[in-house]
């Protein structure tokens, strides 16, 4: 018998569905946000880099549902999205005031980081189109009954942007269930985006709140932690791993306390550098653990996005495999190659995912 019970490819429009906030990123290259004179710009977001990097990478059918401000900037934001291949029927576009007294559309500063300087994010999305969403915005009824959608997955990111954020996932959960449709959630915590609203309590409280829908649940080293409130044991005082099998008493915790998470799956990393990491994964699933090999001193160009990789690959592995080795594996490589570009997003495509899991060579191909 399967882990999970997937809708059939010919049933649905969409292999996956994604609810979140995209963003404008602007990315000072090698240099600092603070000294900067030009940006480079990237779309990013938590929940939508998962669909991106399913139909970018893996070619899947994705879309995602999210809202900007009508203006330039949130059109900006959608010909990138476009360009990614994500279908945008369901984005919602708010009328813009003119300076964004009202609404507005979000930016993400942020640095990649070097050796001992590590990454820094700095957002500035107070007040977007997508975090004013409310109950009844969406007919979720109707997307995953009619229109037909296999897999959904949102996470923490969107859960803290506002008080109606979290009333919206557990609506849209409600009917995912509803309609057998698969519900994964990526805890993803951001200190930043709790610390004004009640920090790490307010984090547990919503975030254990949705977990009750959850088949999927995905996480990294600090998310189990601040987001469910498991302790991990064998990570250090800077969140690197030194020992896994922390991380699987973690895991048997959370299925004792959960037991509608059907897998649980957590990216695994020890910073030596803000360029040089090692790297790996591991799942649960059905009383088994499945680990990816560590990749051991991988070279990173740009650290942000490589977990929102590895949901999209491991999502890829279990819709088209049901392996559950097959799919961390694929997870793990994706991530480790999503981070040796610039950007949120992945630039790797499946043939170079599938070499990597195979142990293929790194000399150029030519």
């Amino acid at each position: 018998m399967p882990v999970l019970d997937i809708k059939s490819e010919k049933t649905c429009a969409f292999d996956l569905l994604s609810l979140g906030e995209v963003m404008l990123r602007l990315d000072p290259g090698e240099g600092r946000i603070h000294t900067a004179r030009s940006f480079r710009v990237w779309e990013g977001g938590g929940e939508y880099n998962v669909a991106r990097g399913l139909r970018r990478c893996f070619g899947m059918r994705t879309a995602v549902v999210t809202a900007f401000a009508d203006n330039a900037v949130g059109r900006l934001v959608e010909d990138f999205i476009l360009q990614g291949g994500v279908d945008t029927s369901f984005v919602q576009w708010v009328p813009y005031d003119g300076i964004g007294r009202t609404v507005r559309n979000g930016l993400n500063f942020t640095e990649r980081g070097f050796g001992i300087r590590g990454a820094l994010g700095v957002s500035d999305r107070g007040h977007t189109a997508i975090s004013q969403i409310n109950k009844g915005d969406v007919d979720w009824d109707h997307i995953f009954r009619k229109i037909g959608v296999r897999w959904f997955h949102t996470g923490g990111i969107f859960a803290a942007l506002s008080a109606s954020t979290p009333d919206v996932i557990e609506e849209a959960m409600i009917a995912a269930r509803n309609n057998g449709t698969i519900i994964s959630y990526d805890l993803n915590y951001r200190p930043s985006l709790w610390k004004g609203i009640g920090g790490k309590e307010k984090a547990q409280e919503i975030n254990r709140r949705l977990a009750r829908y959850v088949d999927v649940m995905l996480g990294n080293e600090e998310d189990f932690t601040a987001c469910l409130g498991f302790e991990v044991e064998g990570v250090d005082e800077n969140l690197s791993v030194v020992d896994t099998s922390g991380f699987q008493k973690m895991i048997e915790r959370a299925v004792r306390e959960f037991p509608n998470f059907k897998i649980t799956a957590t990216t695994l990393r020890t910073v030596k550098t803000a360029t040089l990491n090692d790297w790996g994964a591991i799942c649960w699933a059905d009383g088994m653990f499945y680990q990816a090999p560590m990749r051991e001193n991988l070279e990173i160009v740009d650290r942000v996005g490589g977990g929102d990789s590895f949901a999209s690959g491991f999502i890829y592995g279990l819709l088209t495999t049901g392996n559950l080795q097959t799919a961390v594996e694929y997870g793990a490589a994706h991530g480790a190659l999503a981070m040796t570009t610039p950007g949120d997003t992945s630039m790797a495509t499946v043939k170079e995912v599938e070499k990597i899991m195979a142990g293929g060579s790194i000399r150029i191909d030519r």
